[in-house]
């Protein structure tokens, strides 16, 4: 094959740099340079950003000779991240390839976190590349005369995409393509009138490209991101297959029988890791909430002061210029510690960390992959991970967790389909721009996957509600945004169009009150439920300082320095996570060869003699088996179910069968779950033998239908409507700096979904609503193959005399059901383990006590 200029000086940049050009890369520039759009899977520190935009850099040398000094090109290459940290080191090491080959180019970036200067600069002079994020994307093509942005565009990547696959900032950029591809080929039929009126938009020259991790549905991916429109043969999927080096070490406590069953996170293993800390370059701490971080950092300053200033903390709620601090210190080996959050998972690039510690099972197999990718992030070197279990049981799926990674068991990531709120805010988006013409919009919103089945009645409805308020809001002028003028939808008034700028984005949260020194300077944000709580005077930890509490105003909280040693760590919403349902899987397969006494991983023969117990109090269930425990203690009647399936699918299956039970013999239940199984708690005796004689128990008929009965399916349909109501417009959160408080938000969208679901019951928002409760607060799918599964499976029912290791953590999960105490979760762990003589398994803890506990027919 012949060698073009472009690709001869890309192999002489190699060269210069002593690198070597890997297979994929290579694999790569070819699939470029040859036409195609498509997918490049490739872990993390691979090299895989150079993989794109340099076969981009050669094929814009081979069309311009005059590379050096050509100038004005206009925007050539459109690169979207899903993290706006993302963009700085993606930036520098493409800027570095440009002064390198003396391409006079400027990359530059477009994100919240762009000065309004530069924003006003780009509008004049646009870069050849520039590195935007999906929210950025839609802000764009909110301006006046968007296509003039777009008319030189010859690529467009879209970084990370499985972080974006499966999420409304998916969908975002699913819309974004559509437009940016019917621009295409528009422009380019213009100027080259085509012979084929058949002319599609891989005919013209725009390439669309994706970078996704491993995920269990990569040929899907490629298809969400392409869109329906784009034939099959014109596609590439490109595979680094670089040998990766990953080791995996869990750190066993030394007396598996005294450490904590349940109720901890990790800090009886502080020594241990700090070990691992000491002979460490540079180590990333890894947890799995914003609140764990916290402790954590906390707990570490306190007992290792010698790590003050070499140590920090990254979250997401901190404040933009204390993460860039952190991450340019990174960068400059001045830490050697950095305690952080998922906000450090994706593909920022530390050469000096050789070191992860994951606190906790981050409960996926791809999310661990991601985190240990943190270490060793360059091609050749060896990520060192660490699994720090919080107790006895998550040892067990430590081992699930590197079985799967030895088998390539990954997790899929099931695209968003028919996001009625995020289509209405693209359709504002447009209008308040050049607006559009419905027919052309139509046609381009169902070559996407999310909306390939939108009926045109839907569509219509649709364009009803932004133009005359639907069915049911035609009075309310608020709501009559869009106006129609031969044919073209816009938003002529500038109030609307102004707040609906404010608004584009789909990432929703509970409001957020900025913390500040009273002195001046942000430390960052805490959520106002957390902020409401504190009267002046009271002390809490953030950002790694001990803080007191001043007095909030206009939503932002002033504080000055504490010197006090103790006080309240603030809580995120969101921060547990489920099992997934392929580390769930795995989890049970390690399971069974326990119960066929299979010891070849170290964390099983650590945990033999926790399985011992379960054994002689119980049941160890292998693969064809269910387990179910009964007993009677001073609180009511015990059932506990194992189905090994996550937290979501248990809440569900929880209710389902309590209600199931409840038509048998009436009784109110309690119910508390964890990852593992689910608790029953009745103040009656439950004739389980004569329920389980029922063939329809596990069944999957009628299952839509009882758990309609069996949760409060509307409560759960109202809260998912919040966030689907701000997406959509038809809540405003606020101005910058005057936010609308979250009970007036949630007055509004709770009126607003009681109107609908009683005048326009068949209106598409409250529907989205229903589908989402289903598919994302209940893993309705999940739910209904696990009920399948345990259908197939031999019920071993056990009557016990007291809490068994597996029932004991989910008891501990029950402790903030119904009842109002003034002691403190560790001691009442510690006496739950006394009464059921368990001792040794309860201990201290630090976190604060989460109320699960529910009665039948509760909302969530």
């Amino acid at each position: 094959m012949m060698i073009t200029p472009g690709q001869k000086i890309i192999q002489q940049w190699y060269k210069q740099k002593n690198w070597h050009q890997f297979t994929f890369q290579r694999e790569m520039e070819a699939a470029y340079l040859g036409g195609y759009s498509g997918l490049l899977n490739a872990p993390t520190g691979s090299g895989k950003t150079f993989a794109l935009f340099l076969p981009f850099l050669a094929d814009f040398i081979n069309q311009h000779p005059d590379y050096k000094t050509r100038q004005n090109n206009g925007l050539q290459m459109l690169w979207i991240t899903p993290l706006r940290a993302l963009t700085n080191d993606i930036k520098k090491a493409m800027q570095e390839v440009c002064d390198d080959l003396h391409i006079p180019w400027k990359i530059a970036t477009r994100t919240g976190d762009t000065p309004a200067s530069e924003k006003q600069a780009l509008k004049k002079k646009l870069p050849e590349v520039l590195l935007t994020t999906p929210e950025s994307l839609h802000l764009m093509l909110a301006q006046k005369e968007y296509p003039k942005i777009f008319q030189s565009l010859q690529v467009l990547v879209v970084d990370e995409w499985h972080e974006l696959l499966g999420t409304k900032r998916g969908v975002q950029v699913e819309l974004g393509l559509s437009k940016l591809k019917a621009l295409s080929l528009e422009s380019k039929a213009v100027s080259q009138p085509p012979q084929n009126p058949g002319l599609k938009t891989y005919d013209l020259g725009l390439k669309i490209w994706g970078i996704s991790a491993t995920i269990g549905n990569l040929e899907q991916a490629a298809d969400v991101l392409l869109g329906n429109d784009f034939p099959r043969d014109r596609v590439k999927m490109v595979h680094a297959n670089v040998d990766k080096k990953l080791v995996i070490k869990s750190i066993i406590p030394e007396n598996i029988e005294n450490y904590s069953w349940s109720g901890h996170i990790g800090l009886t293993l502080l020594p241990q890791v700090m070990q691992i800390v000491a002979k460490s370059k540079t180590t990333l701490i890894f947890t799995n909430t914003r609140s764990q971080s916290e402790i954590w950092y906390h707990a570490i300053l306190d007992n290792y002061p010698e790590y003050a200033g070499i140590m920090a903390m990254h979250h997401g709620s901190l404040d933009n210029e204390l993460r860039n601090w952190v991450e340019q210190a990174l960068h400059a080996e001045a830490l050697k510690v950095v305690v952080c959050t998922s906000s450090l998972d994706l593909g920022v690039d530390f050469r000096p960390v050789d070191t992860v510690v994951q606190v906790g099972s981050p409960k996926g197999v791809a999310r661990f992959m991601q985190r240990a990718g943190r270490s060793g992030h360059h091609p050749g070197a060896v990520s060192l991970a660490y699994f720090v279990p919080t107790h006895s049981l998550e040892l067990l799926e430590g081992a699930a967790l590197k079985q799967a990674i030895k088998q390539g068991i990954f997790e899929s990531r099931d695209p968003m389909l028919l996001t009625m709120d995020v289509l209405i805010q693209y359709m504002v988006t447009l209008a308040v721009s050049d607006g559009f013409r419905a027919d052309e919009l139509y046609k381009e919103v169902t070559t996407t996957y999310a909306f390939a089945d939108l009926t045109r009645s839907e569509f219509n409805q649709l364009l009803d509600f932004i133009t005359n308020g639907g069915k049911t809001l035609a009075q309310y002028d608020e709501f009559l945004k869009v106006e129609v003028e031969n044919g073209l939808y816009k938003v002529n008034n500038r109030r609307v169009a102004m707040r609906h700028r404010l608004s584009i984005g789909t990432i929703t949260s509970d409001l957020s009150v900025r913390v500040k020194w009273l002195s001046g300077g942000s430390l960052g944000t805490i959520e106002e439920s957390f902020i409401s709580k504190l009267k002046p005077g009271n002390t809490f930890w953030f950002a790694g300082r001990s803080l007191e509490f001043v007095r909030v105003k206009e939503m932002t909280a002033y504080v000055k320095k504490s010197t006090a040693k103790k006080g309240m760590i603030p809580s995120w919403s969101g921060g547990r996570m489920p099992l997934s349902s392929q580390l769930s899987a795995v989890f049970r397969d390690k399971l069974d060869e326990v119960a066929h006494g299979i010891e070849q991983d170290e964390e099983v023969i650590a945990l033999k003699p926790l399985f011992n117990l379960q054994e002689e109090l119980s049941h160890l269930p292998q693969s064809h088996e269910f387990l179910i425990e009964s007993f009677k203690s001073r609180e009511g009647h015990h059932l506990l179910f194992y189905p090994f399936e996550g937290r979501l699918v248990h809440e569900g299956m929880a209710s389902l069968l309590a209600y199931r039970i409840s038509r048998i013999k009436p009784a109110s239940f309690s119910i508390a779950m964890n990852d593992y199984g689910f608790e029953l708690l009745t103040d009656e005796d439950v004739p389980i033998e004569q329920v389980l004689e029922d063939a329809n128990f596990f069944s999957i008929d009628n299952l839509l239908e009882d758990i309609q009965h069996s949760l409060n399916a509307n409560e759960m349909a109202r809260r998912r409507f919040r966030d689907i109501a701000h997406i959509g417009g038809l809540v405003f959160t606020g101005y910058p700096g005057q936010p609308v408080k979250n009970r007036h938000l949630q007055a509004s969208s709770s009126l607003l979904f009681e109107v609908f679901s009683e005048y326009e019951p068949d209106n598409l928002l409250v529907r989205q609503a229903y589908n989402e409760a289903l598919a994302f607060q209940l893993e309705e799918f999940r739910l209904r193959a696990a009920l399948q599964r345990i259908g197939g499976q031999t019920i071993i029912l056990k009557t016990i005399e007291r809490p068994t290791p597996f029932a004991f953590p989910i008891m501990v999960d029950s402790l903030g059901r119904e009842r109002l105490t003034t002691e403190s979760l560790e001691d009442r762990i510690a006496k739950m383990a006394r009464q059921y003589g368990a001792e040794g398994v309860g201990g201290n803890d630090d976190r604060k006590p989460r109320k699960t506990g529910v009665v039948r027919k509760r909302g969530f």
